[in-house]
């Protein structure tokens, strides 16, 4: 939630830059100690800055760099602005003697080491920008910065304690953003001075200790991030001293106990997160009455008690997640009175029931996650869910326990990108109805009870990215039709991704384990059909699936040859073919998957020599275990398989002599003889060498 801090930080930008007339293209030269600053810093870095010239003294003309020209004689540099420029290197001192200037942006660049501690002593900087770069080091004592307004060192490596003595000598600092560093310890008071704070950002660090009191006295405190800390025990109820909060995220700590009931004193609050902490007890009354919230994230606490949102008064109400706590009951209808909701996370509760059928109101409605929330009757689920028109993602994993697949034709979800129906043990066939969800990028059917064949037409989705088919009962051949999946045959695979979160149940014999993604698009491209029944060949044409992370078809009974081909799938991580009746050798090719970190073709009826080069030197024995007529070579001859064959004898016209040949045995001899008589008769028959008398005359 930072966009409405950056749209600050450019307001501010703004008014400095028309505070005094302002030179960028001027033939008057620097000042000379301006020029001397800019040049000395160009050298300290390791790479050049485009558009800087120093055989020239007009530095007003270069990239970043902004002059005033109200003086007459040299113009001096007020502001300094090389964010994203891929400039590398350390900070020279030299940039203390610029001092007049009021901007100093270097963010997102690839700068280290330790920041110049005069370069916080610039008695006219209104901006300092350093975020994004890998700084070091401690915050300097002594720091005098009497006109910041705007204090950004956020995501460096910056450490030590947050006591931020210079907000006595720093009265207009409006925006502090030192998160995702390494300071720790516990917040100190001093910030109680910062009395024009508006915008707080100190998340992401190593932070301990209660809720800093000392921020309690910032009335005019609009953003406070404190989440990814360590911050625990109660929250404090001073908090509603803070009237004029709008943003408040506290998540991923260690607070305990009840939220305190003085959200009706944050008239302006629109956003809280608390999830990831201790909380328990019930909803606070004046939380779940709210006129202004319009993101409420309590997920992954152990609160309990009825879910009882009044969406009468919550009109704003656009984001709720409550899942991952002890809520009881059944799911409450009132819900579905408001009529903003957009995104509704109630998963992993004691809740139990049926979906309402009001819930077919919520016509804003793009996320829906009730996985895990012991509900009954998938057919009305669906049948009411379907009317959410607007409905791109739906978790209904743990549900529904062994009741059949819904096979009604008639279910239409045009806009479903992601669904997720997991871990339900559902008996019945892959639906017909699915085929009608054009948009899939993400299906999971993975631990049910399905069977029958795999349909060829679930290769016909043109965004589908995501299959998990495993741990069913499918029976026949991998439908051809998945190795022309389209969006996987391109390695460039964009992903339009703004989900809150998928939460995928990966269960392993009796336990479970859950994943959550912040995006789709955060997902590895995946087809999984392991643990089935299916069989027949590996089609050659999966090498055509570029894009592809995870391939897992293992536990299956396919048959025939690893073919070659899948050495094409260039972007392949995880090949598992373990457990089947594959046959024939390894392809050596497979050595050319360089991004392949797991492999298995454990438990086969492969032979031949293990394959050795690329990643294939990383793979452990158990890869190729089971497989009686495969041996190994290179680094492999240490695993306990099939020991290598002999080699085979060569031919007899190159064996090499092993004893001396006899030429003159008594076989030659005897032959010899014979051909010799044989010569004489036949010369002498013949009148050769002996002639014929004539015949006489008459």
């Amino acid at each position: 939630m930072k966009m409405g801090f950056l749209h600050f930080f450019f307001f501010i930008i703004y008014m400095i830059s028309f505070k005094v007339p302002i030179l960028r293209c001027q033939d008057m030269a620097c000042h000379s100690n301006d020029l001397r600053a800019l040049t000395n810093f160009g050298n300290c870095l390791t790479s050049g800055i485009d558009g800087w010239n120093f055989s020239t003294s007009t530095c007003c003309t270069w990239a970043g760099v902004t002059c005033d020209n109200s003086t007459t004689s040299s113009n001096r540099v007020i502001g300094l602005e090389l964010g994203k420029k891929k400039i590398s290197g350390v900070l020279c001192e030299s940039l203390e003697d610029l001092d007049q200037l009021r901007i100093l942006n270097l963010s997102q660049n690839f700068l280290h080491g330790i920041v110049p501690p005069k370069l916080f002593q610039l008695q006219n900087l209104e901006a300092l920008d350093l975020n994004s770069n890998d700084f070091v080091g401690s915050l300097p004592g002594g720091i005098y910065l009497p006109s910041i307004k705007y204090f950004d060192i956020s995501f460096n490596s910056f450490n030590g304690s947050v006591d931020p003595t210079f907000c006595k000598t720093s009265p207009h600092l409006q925006v502090l953003d030192l998160a995702g560093n390494h300071f720790s310890g516990e917040v100190s008071t001093s910030f109680g001075r910062c009395s024009s704070l508006q915008h707080l950002f100190l998340n992401g660090n190593m932070l301990s200790g209660s809720f800093p009191y000392g921020l309690l006295q910032l009335q005019y405190l609009q953003v406070l991030h404190l989440q990814d800390n360590h911050f625990s025990g109660a929250l404090n109820d001073g908090i509603a001293n803070l009237s004029n909060l709008v943003e408040l995220d506290i998540s991923n700590n260690v607070f305990s106990g009840n939220l305190p009931d003085v959200f009706e004193r944050l008239r302006k609050l629109k956003f809280f997160s608390s999830n990831s902490n201790k909380f328990n007890g019930h909803l606070p009354n004046s939380l779940v009455n709210s006129p202004t919230l319009e993101i409420l994230n309590l997920r992954n606490n152990t609160m309990d008690g009825p879910i009882n949102i009044n969406c009468s008064a919550m009109i704003h109400l656009a984001f709720l997640d409550v899942g991952t706590n002890n809520f009881q009951g059944p799911i409450p209808e009132s819900i579905s009175s408001c009529q903003n909701l957009s995104v509704l996370n109630l998963s992993r509760n004691k809740l139990g029931g049926e979906v309402p059928y009001k819930f077919k109101n919520l016509q804003a409605l793009t996320y829906l996650s009730l996985s895990n929330t012991s509900l009954a009757n998938i057919s009305a689920a669906l049948g009411i869910l379907q009317q959410c028109k607007n409905l791109t993602t739906l978790v209904l994993t743990r549900n529904f326990q062994d009741e059949q697949m819904p096979s009604d034709v008639n279910l239409q979800f045009k806009n479903l990108k992601v669904l997720i129906i997991a871990n339900c043990q559902l008996r019945g066939s892959i639906p017909l109805w699915l085929r009608g969800c054009k948009m899939l990028q993400l299906l999971d059917l993975s631990w049910n009870h399905l069977s029958g064949s795999i349909p060829l037409w679930i290769g016909n989705f043109s965004s589908l990215f995501y299959l998990d088919f495993s741990d069913n009962s499918f029976t026949g051949e991998i439908p051809i039709s998945l190795t022309g999946l389209q969006i996987l045959t391109d390695r460039r695979i964009l992903i339009d991704g703004n989900a809150p979160g998928i939460p995928l149940y990966k269960k392993t014999g009796k336990s479970s384990t859950s994943l959550q993604y912040n995006k789709i698009g955060s997902l590895p491209p995946t087809l999984d059909l392991s643990h089935n029944k299916l069989n027949g060949p590996i089609w050659p044409s999966f090498g055509n699936l570029k894009g592809l992370h995870f391939l897992n078809l293992s536990t299956n009974e396919l048959s025939g040859p690893i073919p070659d081909d899948l050495s094409r799938m260039s972007s392949l991580e995880i090949l598992d073919l373990s457990h089947n009746k594959l046959s024939g050798e390894i392809p050596s090719s497979l050595v050319k998957l360089s991004f392949l970190s797991k492999f298995s073709i454990a438990d086969n009826q492969l032979y031949g020599e293990i394959p050795t080069g690329g990643q294939f030197l990383t793979f452990p024995c158990s890869s190729f275990e089971g497989n009686n007529d495969l041996y190994g070579g290179g680094v492999f001859t240490s695993c306990q398989l099939a020991q290598r064959p002999p080699p085979a004898p060569l031919p007899p016209a190159t064996r090499p002599p092993t004893e001396k040949m006899t030429i003159m045995g008594l076989q030659f001899g005897i032959g010899a003889a014979t051909g010799f008589a044989i010569t004489v008769i036949f010369c002498f028959m013949s009148g050769w060498v002996i002639p014929k008398p004539k015949a006489r005359q008459r």
